[in-house]
């Protein structure tokens, strides 16, 4: 989430920041007569270059597609929601303490031995403000100290406070090893994980190859690489525009890619496999920080009311989505109900007239994003100069955007969909310190109302506090804080090859598939 959010980076082509979620698979005809093969190469397209690899420096979707590959979390979530092992076999939560007991050999690439003490070193480094990283707060709950026993292979952590969805946290928190823990600076262009695959070449902007562990066993539910059909590489292939990496993939060029917008009825002809993963891919930010038009809540209501929400989501989503209904909205999300609906203030031009004459406003929205979301820009930048504003659109690569949304702050709207799968996770994006201050709230929300409603729900075990959750959500849309307007099934296709993608990559899924 993603986040990318990222050093903190983000990416926008299906989520900002994409945790752990659920889909389910679209049978399709395998591509490759469904036989599988040993070895091979599996080439997957990604809409963006993760920039610096450093798992800890950002929540970008792509930095976290490339990071299931080299490094592991502690504990993972299957497609149905449920916790499993990873790099614990067994883990426990009893109020404000959580315990995980690690399973026994795990080593890193470099072939040291991963320990409980080292568990408790990434905790403590994503924990520390200094480190500014976008998971403290967002899968580390803040305040949270850990301590190890090596010979008993237990890690216990400790929490300032209850944290109802912690272990969905912990399955999307990467674990370096020592090495990289002592070499931060060196995370930013190599891997030091334990994870099935180890990267050997990095070239950005195009590729980025893994080869294959010997002897690893500790993936989600035990999975290990000594299965049958495993690809011996795999080639994260950096291809921007979607209607080429379709056309990749109809020609077997690349083995997967993430589709979202027309291509996805060509592809679906094809009989090609595919997984769908539900998703927010509409959501609308404004820049709520001093200086800018839309840190007035007169402007940001106008800019909301001026648009036609239900017009650009049938544009933004070939007329395939749905309206939003929740912000934790990856599948199977934590709590799900209606959180958005009733909330989203109703269109109305005349009124968001008055307040938008003459007003200068810059929008922001990723090249990358496809072209059913550039025809939805172009139709938002439209209506909002229909009713007086002067609107400034910029298409950027995602280092560009990532680079004005956590950097220069030179933006008044941003479509960047932040997915996640529990409303916890959403808190520090949302309130709390911002960029300058070195918290993650990229676009300086400072709504009370959420605030206090996050507290009540933070203080109740698990779905208990659900309703309260969606609540506080209503708060920012009623606001007009923020704007959700769009979800999708997004695809992700595989010819010769089939795989799990439960909102991200599993790389012990992957079956290459005989041609």
């Amino acid at each position: 989430m993603k986040l990318t959010a990222t050093a903190l980076g983000l990416s926008v082509t299906t989520a900002l920041l994409a945790g752990c979620g659920g889909g389910g698979d679209d049978p399709g005809s395998p591509s490759g007569g469904g036989d599988v093969v040993d070895g091979g190469t599996f080439t997957m397209a990604i809409a963006g270059d993760p920039g610096k690899l450093d798992p800890h420096s950002s929540a970008s979707t792509q930095l976290f597609t490339v990071n299931q590959l080299a490094y592991d979390n502690l504990v993972a979530v299957n497609g149905d929601g449920e916790i499993e092992s990873q790099l614990a076999s067994e883990w426990t939560v009893d109020g404000t303490t959580v315990t995980f007991t690690l399973n026994d050999n795990i080593t890193c690439a470099d072939g040291s031995d991963f320990t409980a003490t080292t568990v408790v070193d990434n905790i403590a480094y994503v924990g520390d403000p200094k480190s500014k990283s976008p998971y403290l707060g967002t899968f580390l709950p803040a305040g949270a100290t850990a301590k190890a026993d090596d010979a008993a292979g237990t890690v216990t952590v400790t929490l300032a406070q209850p944290a109802p969805f912690v272990l969905n946290g912990f399955a999307s928190l990467p674990m370096v090893c020592e090495s990289g823990l002592a070499d931060r600076p060196s995370l930013a262009a190599e891997t030091a994980g334990t994870g099935p695959y180890e990267l050997t070449e990095a070239v950005p902007g195009d590729r980025y190859t893994y080869q294959i562990r010997d002897g690893y066993a500790w993936g989600p539910d035990g999975a290990s690489t000594d299965e049958t059909g495993m690809p011996d590489t795999v080639i994260m292939k950096v291809v921007q525009n979607e209607g080429t990496a379709a056309n990749l993939l109809l020609s077997g060029e690349v083995n997967a890619a993430t589709i979202q917008g027309p291509d996805v009825k060509r592809l679906d002809g094809a009989k090609l496999f595919s997984n769908s993963t539900p998703a927010m891919v509409g959501e609308q930010w404004y820049n709520h920080n001093e200086g800018r038009e839309t840190s007035d809540a007169e402007v940001r209501m106008a800019l909301t009311t001026a648009l036609d929400l239900d017009e650009l989501a049938s544009v933004a989503t070939a007329g395939e989505g749905t309206p939003a209904t929740t912000l934790a909205s990856l599948a199977p999300t934590s709590c799900p109900g209606d959180s958005i609906s009733e909330a989203l203030p109703a269109q109305d031009v005349d009124a968001a007239k008055a307040a938008l004459d003459g007003r200068e406003v810059t929008f922001l929205y990723s090249s990358a994003a496809g072209t059913a979301v550039s025809a939805a820009a172009e139709l938002a930048a439209q209506q909002w100069e229909a009713a007086g504003a002067k609107v400034t659109t910029k298409a950027l690569d995602e280092t560009a955007l990532q680079g004005v949304i956590f950097g220069t702050g030179d933006w008044d709207i941003a479509w960047v969909p932040l997915n996640v799968s529990s409303p916890d996770q959403l808190v520090p994006f949302l309130s709390g310190p911002g960029v300058a201050e070195g918290g993650t709230n990229f676009a300086g929300i400072d709504n009370p109302d959420y605030t206090a409603a996050v507290q009540e729900a933070t203080a109740m075990n698990g779905v208990e506090g659900c309703d309260t959750w969606l609540e506080a959500e209503s708060n920012l849309v009623a606001a007009a804080d923020l704007v959700p307007f769009a979800n999708n099934q997004v695809k992700t296709f595989g010819n010769g090859a089939e795989f799990e993608y439960p909102g991200q990559l599993v790389p012990t899924s992957i079956r290459m598939l005989a041609k």
